[in-house]
This record gives structure tokens, sequence and C-alpha cells, in this order.
């Protein structure tokens, strides 16, 4: 996914999160083609968690036939009347699909002047979208970019609550592969962003 009209004056640091938000949604839309695979392969990280998370998923990667992850994402998200995860807020914050943080998110999303695809049947509060909207408020990809204040406040009521669960959840799946370490990776980078957050005031 590219940002086609990113703002230049968007600091390196958002950038890399926005690109790095927009990679998780990505891998959570669909089961990663070969070029996906192959750039997911070439990724390097450092010595911190998070880059060894990083350096962790490229290992896989590099050992992971599209077809295998294929398999490994339906078992995980599709299945045979439903995978082995519900990657959506309502789900993960009431126990129920279709629920009230679902209508609270629509309402932000109107607010924010965020609409969804033509062709998207999922209902909004799947993890990949969340994923997608963040990357996209940061660079402003839905109008100016989002103050800080405006990330952590969506954070906080759409993502925060649940999506460090449902990450951990994808590490220790019993279909995970690939995606165990895909959720490691959104782990290390949550707990950056809460972490972040948190220390802002307001």
């Amino acid at each position: 996914m590219t940002v086609a009209h990113a703002h230049s004056d968007i600091a390196e640091e958002d950038r890399l999160r926005a690109d790095l938000y927009n990679y998780l949604g990505l891998m959570l839309a669909g089961p990663p083609d070969e070029l996906l695979l192959a750039q997911t392969a070439d990724l390097t990280g450092d010595a911190s968690p998070l880059g060894e998370a990083i350096g962790g998923l490229a290992r896989v990667a590099k050992v992971t036939k599209p077809k295998a992850v294929s398999t490994e994402y339906n078992a995980l998200f599709i299945g045979l009347g439903r995978g082995e995860l519900l990657p959506y807020a309502s789900y993960y914050m009431t126990g129920f699909l279709n629920e009230k943080p679902l209508a609270n998110l629509r309402a932000d999303m109107a607010a924010l002047g965020i609409t969804r695809a033509e062709n998207t049947f999922e209902p909004e509060d799947n993890i990949a979208s969340l994923m997608e909207m963040m990357g996209g408020m940061i660079v402003g990809r839905f109008g100016a970019p989002a103050t800080l204040q405006r990330q952590k406040d969506f954070y906080n009521k759409h993502i925060g609550p649940w999506a460090t669960h449902f990450f951990t959840d994808l590490q220790g799946a019993k279909g995970s592969v690939l995606y165990a370490s895909v959720g490691a990776v959104g782990s290390e980078f949550l707990n950056i962003e809460q972490e972040a957050f948190r220390m802002m005031t307001g």
C-alpha cells in the first residue's frame, strides 16, 4: 500500500510508524503474495525488542511459501464457519461481533473523513482496517495529518483496549507459524506506541 499524497512535512519517525501500521494492516488483511513475502524476508531489525521481532519475522518469511501462508491465514481467520481467531474490536471488548465498539468507530471514522472501501464487506473494527486507519491518519491520507493528541485519542479508544491481546493470541494460536512472528512484531510495536502515548500530557 503506498501513500499517494503523503504530506512532505511528516517527520521521518512518524513516516516509519505509519509504514509499520500499514504493513501490519496489509499482512492482516489477507495472505501475503510472493512479492510481499519476499519484501518481508528482506526486512532487517536492530537489537531492540521490536528489531529482534522484525528479524525473526524476516527469517520465517524466507522459508515460507505463498501456498502455505494462504492455508495458515485461512485456518486462523476464515476457517469452516469461523477461523481460530476473531480479529474484531467488538468481539475482544464485548464478546460479540458488531457491538457498540463498532458503532463508536463508525462515528469517529465519519468525523475524521474516513470511508470504508467499496469492495469491503468486513466490519470496520477488524484489526487490519484499524492498523490501516492509524497509518493513514499519521501521514494525512484522510486530509491533514492527525495531531498526536488525535492519534492518541483514536488509539486509546479503538486499538489500545484490545489489539495487544489479539497480537498475543496470534502468537499463541495453534495455526500460527508466519503469523506468530507477525504477532510478535505487532505486540512490540504497540507496546512502544502505548508507552509513547502514555507519556504525552493530555
